[in-house]
């Protein structure tokens, strides 16, 4: 590709990344629904979006990348495990985050991920105490064998979900939680010092960047060689790059074609795997970017914090499939096995509705009413424009018997005076024949 080639993207440049403006009907206000059966109810207080700015300070972690991201212009960031997670770079000229989305799905993209900390279980007993924690199979027929890795769930005696990690096995004796958004490493500390496993938990300097988008095959091949062509889905490879140790897995949270780079010693070699693969990918218009939540929601890939927490547990939110009952025992399984056989009250579905694109992350849990617009009976927890179906999508908190495909429901849109209609999707939105997953 050349100079002459660049690819502009095909986002609307009149869209601002920035803040929406708060609207009159932004007003807070709280209504309740579908939060009777939690400890803590979901905060429906519908605040809006607020131009404030994030302090940054020395109470929230920078990663080794964080410089990094502010060298390539960051413009927006949240906190994600107690460290500044970047959520926009690209201006309101190159479309924002509508813009960011057409560059990954066209071409390729770097992502600073490595709010996803890393979090070791070495030892003699690591394969056994892996298998006590989540909820699927590890051993036997089922056994995740060094080199690959897997998606999981870990869940509390009452079922909840306390995160959902990619889970690597590195070697016999050592396996790396690439945590979603929770304390993992307490919480395992906590259960070992009961359980007495002959292992141990920490965390260690190992920060993970995604390759991202249709050409990130090339851009890898150009890193590492021949060997990332046959790199499977969930495999591992063990590679070097700028002298830099690295551990390869073909995973990502963009459903694009992906990869994961694992930075060992990350805190020293920061620069020098990030300046390689920019370099690696001049030739192909290489954008840092933020992970793509637009994309993410097309697939039907969930967000910890945001579509489930501890007060979900994986019936209601389309992760059934990684609860093995056939397992004697595992952290929650009495709860989950009778779940699974009472069923559930509520699940997390999709929805379809029009109007004025979204395209800023929701700052609320946007209420969701019965088709007359007047009992609440759900709440939105992810939306966002989908250029794919070319209307608004999102991912809905609903009691199962309003969550059938194809039903008439309201939501409460800030800026919109009234409620605007909506219909009951699957999801994935694109897919309907998978089920809700996660790819990272």
């Amino acid at each position: 590709m050349t100079d002459a080639d660049a690819p502009t993207t095909r986002a609307d440049a009149r869209i601002s990344p920035q803040i929406p403006p708060r609207h009159e009907s932004d007003a807070a206000h709280t209504e309740p629904v579908q939060t009777a059966d939690r400890a803590v109810p979901v905060n429906l207080r519908q605040s809006g979006q607020n131009d404030v700015s994030m302090l940054v300070g020395t109470r929230v972690r920078k990663s080794p990348f964080w410089h990094k991201s502010v060298e390539h212009g960051v413009r927006a960031v949240t906190v994600y495990n107690k460290m500044y997670h970047p959520r926009l770079y690209f201006s309101e000229e190159q479309g924002g985050l509508l813009g960011e989305y057409d560059y990954l799905t066209r071409f390729v993209t770097l992502w600073n991920v490595a709010v996803e900390r890393q979090i070791r279980v070495k030892g003699p007993d690591a394969l056994a105490f892996v298998d006590q924690v989540v909820t699927r199979a590890m051993t036997g027929e089922k056994e995740l064998v060094p080199g690959k890795a897997r998606y999981v769930v870990l869940c509390d005696p009452a079922g909840g979900i306390v995160n959902d990690p990619v889970l690597l096995r590195v070697a016999e004796d050592e396996f790396w939680f690439s945590i979603s958004d929770s304390d993992v490493l307490l919480w395992l500390r906590g259960l070992n010092y009961g359980l007495g496993f002959d292992v141990t938990v920490d965390e260690i300097d190992v920060s993970p960047v995604q390759v991202q988008g249709p050409l990130s095959r090339e851009l890898m091949h150009d890193l590492v060689g021949a060997a990332i062509d046959d790199l499977k889905f969930y495999n591992l490879m063990e590679a070097e790059i700028a002298g830099c140790s690295v551990v390869i897995s073909r995973t990502g949270f963009s459903a694009e074609i992906g990869y994961e780079i694992y930075l060992r010693e990350a805190s020293y070699h920061a620069d020098a795997l990030w300046d390689a693969i920019v370099a690696a990918g001049l030739p192909y218009h290489l954008k840092v970017v933020a992970p793509g939540h637009i994309r993410r929601i097309e697939a039907g890939i969930l967000s910890y914090g945001q579509d489930m927490d501890l007060e979900t547990n994986p019936y209601e939110v389309g992760l059934g499939w990684q609860v093995d009952l056939d397992k004697p025992s595992f952290i929650g399984r009495d709860a989950l096995s009778r779940i699974e056989a009472e069923g559930v009250t509520r699940r997390l579905a999709g929805l379809t509705f029009g109007g004025r694109p979204i395209t800023w992350y929701n700052a609320d849990f946007w209420i969701v009413r019965d088709a007359e617009a007047r009992r609440p009976v759900g709440y939105v927890t992810s939306a966002f424009w989908s250029p794919k179906l070319s209307c608004n999508i999102a991912l809905a908190m609903l009691p199962v018997e309003q969550a059938e495909e194809g039903r008439a429901l309201t939501i409460d849109r800030p800026g919109e005076p009234e409620p605007v209609v909506a219909q009951v999707a699957p999801v994935p939105f694109f897919d309907p024949e998978r089920t809700l997953s996660k790819a990272a």
